[in-house]
């Protein structure tokens, strides 16, 4: 939301915050106005909603300026969690196993989410379900970070599913 400045600012009356952060009390728009002018500022809406409206005189520029580095810095620290996908079959070996697990933990311990795909051809998919889910957890077994299961295993079009993140600690 843009904020009103100097002659865009309606409100009758406003509670005026001066330029050194002090309170100059609730006073009418055109002498608000009118200080501002003096000190060679503007005059700001900080918070439209309040009764009465709350203003500031300020360096318009320099509000500006500040209020986008902030945003910038908050943009910088924001955490996306991304959503990685595994890839495994009934067949798949040992030690391909520890390397996906090692993959997905890293993963988590990134602060992602991780998608398992058992992925089943043919016939395997009508194989008995706490088969597959065996298989499974045989991945589970060799990730090393702790986790929690989001969404667990769900059989799909192409096979077991489940989705996991890392778990938190309390």
């Amino acid at each position: 939301m843009e904020e009103r400045i100097n002659g865009q600012i309606r409100a009758p009356q406003l509670r005026v915050i001066g330029p050194d952060g002090s309170l100059l009390g609730v006073i009418s728009r055109d002498e608000a106005l009118t200080r501002a002018e003096q000190a060679g500022l503007d005059l700001v809406e900080i918070s439209p909603n309040a009764v009465p409206p709350v203003a500031k005189i300020l360096d318009y520029g320099k509000f500006v300026y500040e209020k986008s580095k902030k945003e910038k810095a908050a943009k910088q620290n924001a955490h996306v969690v991304e959503l990685k996908c595994l890839q495994v079959t009934i067949g798949t070996g040992e030690h391909d196993l520890e390397l996906k697990a090692k993959n997905a933990s890293t993963w988590l311990k990134e602060g992602h989410r991780v998608k398992i795909n058992l992925f089943l051809k043919g016939r395997a998919k009508y194989l008995n379900e706490s088969f597959l889910k065996e298989r499974m957890d045989r991945l589970l077994h060799f990730i090393t970070e702790e986790y929690k299961i989001m969404d667990g295993p769900k059989k799909g079009p192409k096979g077991l599913t489940t989705v996991i993140e890392k778990a938190s600690k309390k």
